[in-house]
């Protein structure tokens, strides 16, 4: 009987370009050990992988999705985005471009301790990132102009941001406030001492009635 775990390993390492993946495979598996001192490796760049990572989190590889999550996890700490707004996979010996369609995260789940000025939020990402908002950790919200909605994210590290999904987007909400910033009143969020706005709260009103 087939072994759906098997069929997973022989569909990622088993195609044509796979020599190069499984090297990096191997040597991402050694420097991938915790987090890893990804920006002050400055090794060649080796071209692009045909690696893409959607925006629900999910990555793929030659088009199909990897299934494997450890090896999603292993990928994820050695990842790198640069000043050219490009991500890459690096180790200590190769740089190799990937494709990220929108965040390369994904905060799945969020807790959130304290009231006032001492609430705190903290995130979990879909590949086990455990961060704070806060002065390390900004948050930003963005308007999402095709469908009107609002995609709020958080700094995991380096240039790498979570993309907040939904059903924590809407649990998120739920700890906003009125707040002054700069002259004008905003609905926002607070989280180890610093306010995120969100929207003008004259723009919630609006959305609210309708």
């Amino acid at each position: 009987m087939d072994n759906q775990g098997d069929t997973s390993k022989e569909s990622l390492v088993g195609a044509p370009d796979t020599g190069g993946l499984q090297a990096l495979i191997s040597r991402a598996t050694r420097a991938g050990k915790g987090l890893p001192p990804v920006e002050r490796w400055n090794p060649k760049f080796c071209g692009d992988l045909d690696m893409e990572i959607r925006p629900d989190g999910t990555w793929f590889y030659l088009g199909t999705p990897i299934g494997r999550m450890p090896l999603v996890q292993l990928f994820s700490t050695v990842l790198r985005k640069d000043a050219d707004g490009k991500t890459y996979l690096v180790t200590p010996v190769e740089k190799v471009g990937i494709r990220v369609v929108d965040a390369p995260f994904v905060a799945v789940e969020m807790d959130v301790s304290g009231v006032g000025d001492g609430q705190r939020i903290t995130f979990r990402t879909n590949v086990g990132d455990v961060v704070e908002a806060g002065p390390d950790h900004p948050m930003r919200f963005v308007d999402e102009d095709e469908t009107g909605g609002l995609k709020p994210y958080v700094l995991v590290r380096g240039r790498l941001e979570a993309l907040v999904a939904r059903p924590v987007m809407y649990e998120l909400v739920e700890y906003g406030e009125e707040i002054e910033i700069d002259g004008e009143l905003m609905f926002a969020v607070r989280s180890h001492g610093q306010i995120y706005p969100i929207m003008p709260a004259e723009k919630l009103k609006r959305l609210a009635n309708g």
